[in-house]
């Protein structure tokens, strides 16, 4: 059975990067100025951390809006776009070296993908304050659920390497609304990995769990983002090129590292992040000229 997922998830990664990057490369002449090295560099560090896991979406999210790489309303869509290929490199590679029960992983990652396909559609036609918003509230929880760990009150997992009954019913329907809300830049680790504790399953387990269905997702939902138009094209291929570096070279150079200290840093990127958020959504500005799916869309002008 993993084997079949492995192959699907190939063919699905398949056919979404042929789309992105011959959309990419159709439209190069709309990338915006921004320098290459600084996309660059949040690609790599972002998704070198993502493999650890720490997540990158949060971190993502603050360097976009600290340094006004590109329009909110993009946000969610970039992100996305961006991540899925580094994501896919990280399944494969959690997939092979740590082991969990079939059923479970494949239950999970089938049903995170239905989930993105629903949000993809709707997030990729919302309006910038709402996309805020609900960032703005993402981040908030993300925040709240490392809280909960450093002060004891998030379980810290059991010893059981799947689920079955109503743990396993619970556990891919809230796979579902995690896949959905990835599609609004809400990082689907953080969640994943608490239900994973929450539920008895090796913490260990939660990284081929979130890896594998993030990836499906991805992949399913990251598709409607380039077809709505709504990211931005040189940020998001930035972030794949030197995010598969930074893949590899977490999984197999560094592989751990004390990470407490940067939990924290992390949470307080997150708390402000958010805050920065709900600020910016309530605040008056000007809605953006932005057209999803029509030719007004200029990446240079954010």
């Amino acid at each position: 059975m993993s084997v079949i997922l492995k192959l699907i998830l190939g063919v699905m990664t398949g056919f979404f990067g042929y789309y992105y990057f011959t959309d990419v490369f159709r439209n190069r002449k709309t990338f915006s100025g921004k320098p290459w090295s600084g996309l660059l560099g949040t690609g790599f560090i972002t998704n070198f951390f993502d493999t650890l896991g720490i997540g990158s979406f949060a971190q993502q999210t603050a360097i976009f809006k600290f340094f006004k790489l590109i329009d909110d309303r993009l946000i969610p869509g970039t992100m996305n776009v961006g991540n899925t290929i580094p994501v896919v490199v990280q399944a494969f590679i959690f997939m092979t070296v740590v082991e969990v029960d079939t059923l479970t992983l494949v239950s999970m990652s089938t049903a995170a993908p239905l989930g993105a396909l629903l949000g993809a559609d709707i997030v990729s036609k919302m309006s910038r304050s709402r996309i805020q918003i609900g960032l703005g509230f993402g981040l908030l929880a993300v925040g709240l659920i490392i809280i909960a760990g450093f002060l004891n009150l998030m379980p810290t997992g059991g010893e059981a390497i799947g689920l079955t009954g109503w743990k396993l019913a619970v556990i891919i329907g809230m796979s579902f609304i995690f896949g959905a809300l990835q599609t609004i830049g809400v990082g689907f680790y953080a969640p994943c990995m608490a239900m994973v504790y929450a539920l008895g399953m090796h913490p260990l387990t939660a990284f081929p769990i979130m890896m594998t269905a993030t990836a499906m997702l991805m992949a399913a939902g990251g598709a409607r983002f380039v077809k709505q138009n709504a990211y931005d094209r040189k940020v998001s291929f930035s972030i794949t090129i030197a995010g598969v570096i930074g893949v590899f070279l977490a999984a197999y150079v560094v592989k751990s590292l004390p990470l407490l200290i940067l939990r924290w840093v992390v949470l307080c990127v997150v708390l402000y992040t958010s805050g920065w958020m709900f600020l910016s959504a309530f605040r008056k500005e000007p809605e953006s000229k932005l057209s999803v799916g029509k030719k007004k869309y200029k990446p240079e002008n954010y």
